[in-house]
């Protein structure tokens, strides 16, 4: 996925401007920068959700030239604030709104088919969830939902998943799952972007784009040193990093 001199407008407004972004096919990209950087605007225009102008591309194709259906089935979204109940109803089941994620891969009016069913079952035991299945989800705590919601995602099967704080609400030992579903995800050969506030699993990332004041800040992999002096720079020196083990973490300065 590639975009080439991206601006994204919230009403009259430009969010970002001439951003030229190149996310790996079959990687885990993800987005970093401080708060109102334009983050979620990013992710919110390459999932159809915001106008934009310039070039968003899938595999050289502009997206523009899918049709809604067949672009629903390339790029599956997850919204920041989804975790609510509100949008999609207080009486709607576990089950039913992970069904949802289905809608397109079935024909007009169609009920749901054997297929959707096994799929659906599938996200939801792979997002722990599967014992909640029955419950409404204004009944589910905020973590519960989030697991749902992310089932939902998965369920979609699409080859692009966008995921703005995806690991919200969720309990350390689901964030530690969290990262065996990205690793189950790569494997199949999707392609992962997300927006991460927890620097270090950020770092995790195979490729990081940093965002600061609606512009680029830098791109590259995430073992880079040069996307670590960029990273340091982003913050203003106000963080460091350290190895632990394999991996880098971000602390204090």
């Amino acid at each position: 996925m590639k975009t080439r001199q991206l601006t994204v407008f919230r009403g009259p407004c430009a969010i970002l401007s001439d951003l030229n972004l190149d996310i790996p096919h079959g990687k885990w990209t993800s987005i970093i920068g401080p708060n109102g950087a334009g983050k979620s605007s990013l992710l919110q225009a390459m999932a159809g959700l915001l106008k934009w102008d310039g070039f968003i591309t899938i595999n050289e194709l502009h997206v523009s030239s899918f049709a809604r259906k067949d672009l629903a089935k390339k790029i599956a979204w997850l919204d920041q604030g989804s975790a609510s109940a509100d949008e999609l109803g207080d009486s709607l089941s576990a089950y039913d709104t992970v069904m949802l994620g289905r809608l397109p891969h079935q024909g007009w009016l169609h009920l749901p088919s054997e297929v959707d069913h096994i799929s659906v079952k599938k996200a939801l035991q792979q997002a722990d969830a599967w014992h909640l299945r029955h419950r409404p989800l204004q009944q589910l705590s905020g973590g519960e939902r989030q697991r749902v919601l992310l089932a939902r995602l998965f369920t979609v099967e699409s080859d692009i998943l966008l995921m703005d704080e995806p690991l919200a609400y969720l309990d350390p030992p689901h964030q530690a799952d969290f990262l065996q579903w990205q690793g189950n995800l790569l494997s199949q050969g999707k392609t992962l972007v997300t927006v991460l506030h927890e620097i270090h699993l950020a770092l995790r990332a195979d490729h990081l784009i940093m965002l600061d004041k609606g512009k680029l800040h830098f791109q590259g992999s995430s073992q880079d040193p040069k996307t670590h002096q960029a990273l340091i720079a982003l913050f203003n020196g106000r963080i460091r990093l350290e190895k632990l083990g394999d991996d880098w973490v971000a602390l204090p300065h």
